[in-house]
Formats: C-alpha cells, structure tokens, sequence
C-alpha cells in the first residue's frame, strides 16, 4: 500500500426547522432519510448482522448489558432510517441527526470527492423533504450548537491488523493533537458551551475528554477503539472521530492522505528498520487531551506542549518530525530518485507528501505573521480553513467594532456550514479557494458509485434490481430470485459476502451485470 488504501467518511448534519422556535430533530432527521428513498427502494433494510459496536480494539469485548445505549448502533429501526444512496453510499439516522456515510473507496481524493458530494445528495433529500412537510427544513455541515452539543466527522481506513495497536494509538495520538493547525475548520466560542469569547482552529477539539476509549458520543476519545473491520480478518479498520466538518477540498484531503501515509509508516517500520517505539518519542505528549484544547485555542500556532520523556514541542514540529519519519521509511522502502526524493509508487501519494509539505510552509508562515498581515494572506486562507473563516469573521469584528461575543459573528460562522448555496456564506467564497474537483465531478459522484471497489456492485445491483433486493450493509448483499413461487428455486434468497472491498470492482463484475438480468444468478456467479 500507499497512500492509498480503502476509506470512506461518515457525515453527522445539524438539522434545524428555523420558522419554529420547537421542533423535534429526530423527527426532522426522519423526514430527511426518507426523502431519500422512493418507491422502488424502500423496502430495502440495512443489514445489522454483520456489525458488532462492542468489540474493542484493545482486544476485549464490552458486555451489551454494560453499554451505553448510545453505543449500541447495531439495533434496527421501525422508522425508514436507513437508505443506499445512488453513489453506494449510505444515508441514516444516527440519533438525532441525518447522516451519510460516503461510499468505499481506494483513494484520499477519491474519498473526499464522494464526501463532498454527500452535500449534494442530502441537500436534495432536505429539499423533498422540505416540500412534502410544507415547511423548510434546513442542514449545516458543522460540528457544534455552541450551547455544548456536538456531533461527529468521522473517517475511517483500513489497515493490516498486525500493526501492534498500542503503536496505532501513540502514533495517531499526536497527529491528531497536531493536524488541527492545517486541518480545523475554524469555530466561533472557547468550551464546548462557548463559556470564553474568542475563536478557535476546531470545532471538534474541546469535546474530547479521554485518550483511547470504545464510545463516540460521551466523554469523547482521541483514539476510538471500535473494532468494526467490515472487511477479512487481516484488516481493521481505524475509526476516527476527531476530525472536523472541513467545507474546503485542500483541509479535508489532507486530513485523510496525512492520516493514510502515517498508517502505510506504521506498516512498514520493521521493513524500512525504523523502531517506531524510540521513533515516536519525541511526539508522545505528556497530556494529550489537554494538548487537544490548548493546540486549538492557540491561535499564535506556538503553543509550547510537554512530552512525556522530557521537554517541550509543538504542533508543527509534532508533525515536522512524523513527515520525515514517512520520508525516511519511504526512502527505504521506495528508494530514491536523483533528487533524494523518495520514489513515490503513484500519484496520489506524491501529490499528498507535496501537499503536506505545502501545509507546514503555510502554517509557517501564518505563525509568524501578525493580524494585519494574516488578513491579506490569500495564497495560505485559500488552503487552511480556519484562516479563511477568521478573515471573514475578523473583517467583520472590525466593521462592527464587536468582540467575539457578539450574536452577528456567531450567525455568520453558522452559515459558513450552511449547506443550501442561497444561504451560504462558503458558497460566496468557495471560488477563492482552492478546488481539486469541479462541480461536474461532484454531480457525477452524487450518482455513480466508485469505481474500484464493492460500492460498484452494491450500487448497480440496487439500480438495476431494487425489487429484488431484500438487504444490504458495507460487506453483504441478499437478494430474491426473480420467480420464488418456481417450486424449482431451492433457495429463494441469495447472500454474496463482499468482505474483501476489492474484490467486487466495476472491472471484475460488470461482465456478469452486462450479460444477467437477474440479481441472484449474478451474486451467485460471484460467490
């Protein structure tokens, strides 16, 4: 592997009614996931069989009984709060927000490319929904009410199981505590009740509460250790829940591709002879979680944070140093060009080294610079999200002559996460940003599945056959013959396990799909 390796994301939306001063969010987020369905595909359920929210990476197991009822997401629902998007993806009700959950997928911009294009496909469902209610519903693509609420932006990557998971968490620890200074967002509040005025680079951040732990929704974790692989036994897959809601491509890229190349070091450490244990120790904060807060209150970038053995550093040298640790074992690994380069495998992976590189120069930059010269960076707001919405916000605190306090600063931070165009301030600004993926691209992702792994097959199969098919989640797929009244058929439903993720691409099945107009003689082909 390099960069690449099979991830997706997971979407929480903050779903609102505003011509109401009541309303109910979770009904709301009902109305939104049923829009999405129609009537070819609403009888399909999602398939819970496979899912186990209690398994603990660690190596233990929670008992049900024990669990907090907000980890048992396994539970099947009455409501429609469950529908396969057009693109493979996956739109739900995780409690009291609607949900989508972006497609498999082999690459980081790939992944956020589907991700970005859950924005499109949700604002359709809060448009359907919204004239079938007669009401306006409304999403934001945000993580915060600023009244102590806070939902998630999760990624998720699959990574060979071998890799000691002690490492995984020391590793993953500081880069989490450090990406915020290129990856954040940008929040209006200090707290996760906005108890100080101020701003801060996450939205995300003083949420998080523990080091490593197997629950999402309280007493937040760094390190989340739900054991989920939905893919063979060789791989786990890393949920990540301390990512922020990113509005801008470059942030969000390099929030998966960092992420992906420091899994693909700690893969291969033992081959590029790296003891990734005395490697990793002048990264191991002595508190993480407060680290966590401090990083992202700290807007001079300088935050001095204790280690564990000894001394100080900060985020950028946090990540200054895990960057040469990947330069150095891809080195190894990949040999270099005549330049010292290491000899990157593939495109995307170069463009995400290159890419991170530009990401420090840039946080370098804006470190040293004061407030005045911050709000003329343009090259640097066009890549970092946080400086972005601070310009806008800064400018506006001067125009008004307000603090950080002030209710106008607060509503325009709101509507930067607006996700409906005619009422987003992003969409404003979105042309001085730097875009990886047209408009055109994102429509067709919004309806065509990847190509290069199993969302191919679960999203044409679906198309072609909705009526056949009885369920479905990321690695089954049950279907019905055709003609279950023929006394001939011995088995009237077909189950295809697609637990390798790559197993089941457009160019592995669209031969069978092409020729077959019957979904369970195809799933059968394929088993």
């Amino acid at each position: 592997m390099s960069v690449r390796r099979i991830m997706g994301t997971e979407t929480e939306y903050a779903v609102s009614e505003p011509k109401l001063g009541h309303y109910n969010p979770v009904q709301l987020s009902f109305d939104v996931v049923g829009a999405a369905a129609n009537e070819r595909t609403k009888h399909i359920r999602w398939d819970y069989r496979q899912e186990d929210p209690v398994n603990d990476a660690r190596g233990t197991r929670l008992e049900r009984a024990a669990a907090h009822p907000d980890l048992l997401t396994d539970a099947p629902q009455l409501n429609i709060t469950n529908v396969i998007a057009a693109n493979g993806g996956r739109v739900y009700v995780d409690h009291a927000h609607p949900e989508y959950s972006s497609p498999e997928t082999d690459d980081p911009f790939d992944a956020v490319l589907y991700d970005h294009a859950g924005d499109r496909i949700m604002r359709a469902c809060a448009r359907k929904a919204s004239e079938q209610a007669g009401t306006a519903i409304v999403l934001h693509r945000n993580n915060v009410d600023g009244k102590g609420a806070s939902w998630g932006t999760h990624e998720n990557y699959m990574m060979l199981r071998s890799v000691p998971f002690d490492q995984v968490a020391k590793l993953m620890t500081a880069h989490f505590v450090a990406r915020q200074i290129f990856t954040g967002s940008g929040r209006v509040g200090i707290g996760e009740r906005s108890e100080t005025a101020g701003y801060q680079l996450s939205q995300r951040a003083d949420y998080f509460h523990m080091k490593v732990g197997l629950q999402t929704t309280f007493d937040r974790p760094i390190i989340n250790t739900r054991d989920e692989s939905h893919s063979t036994d060789a791989y786990r897959r890393l949920h990540v829940i301390v990512g922020d809601a990113n509005r801008m491509d470059v942030p969000q890229a390099l929030k998966l591709g960092t992420t992906s190349m420091l899994l693909w070091l700690l893969e291969h450490a033992e081959e590029a002879g790296l003891n990734m244990d005395e490697a990793l120790e002048p990264t191991t904060l002595a508190d993480p979680v407060h680290a966590m807060h401090e990083v992202s209150h700290d807007l001079t970038l300088g935050a001095a944070l204790p280690l564990e053995y000894g001394g100080e550093t900060t985020a950028w040298q946090i990540e200054i140093t895990l960057r040469s640790l990947v330069y150095a074992a891809a080195a190894v690994v990949y040999g270099t060009d005549a330049s010292g380069e290491p000899a990157w495998p593939d495109r995307s992976t170069r463009n995400i080294m290159a890419m991170w590189g530009q990401a420090l120069a840039d946080v370098a930059a804006i470190r040293h610079a004061d407030d005045d010269t911050r709000l003329a960076m343009h090259g640097e707001a066009s890549r970092v999200e946080w400086l972005l919405k601070w310009q806008l916000l800064e400018k506006l605190r001067r125009k008004i002559g307000s603090g950080w306090d002030d209710a106008r600063i607060a509503a325009v931070d709101l509507k930067w996460a607006a996700i409906d165009p005619a009422d987003s301030i992003f969409d404003r600004l979105r042309a001085q940003t730097e875009r990886l993926f047209t408009d055109e691209q994102l429509v067709q992702a919004s309806v065509e599945a990847p190509s290069a792994t199993r969302a191919w097959l679960r999203a044409e199969i679906i198309r072609r056959f909705p009526e056949q098919v009885v369920a479905a989640s990321w690695s089954h797929l049950t279907v019905r013959h055709r003609t279950i009244s023929d006394n001939t058929v011995e088995n009237p439903m077909v189950s295809l396990d697609m637990s390798d993720p790559l197993k089941y691409s457009k160019s592995q099945c669209s031969r069978y799909c092409e020729r077959v107009q019957d979904a369970a003689s195809i799933l059968e082909m394929l088993r």
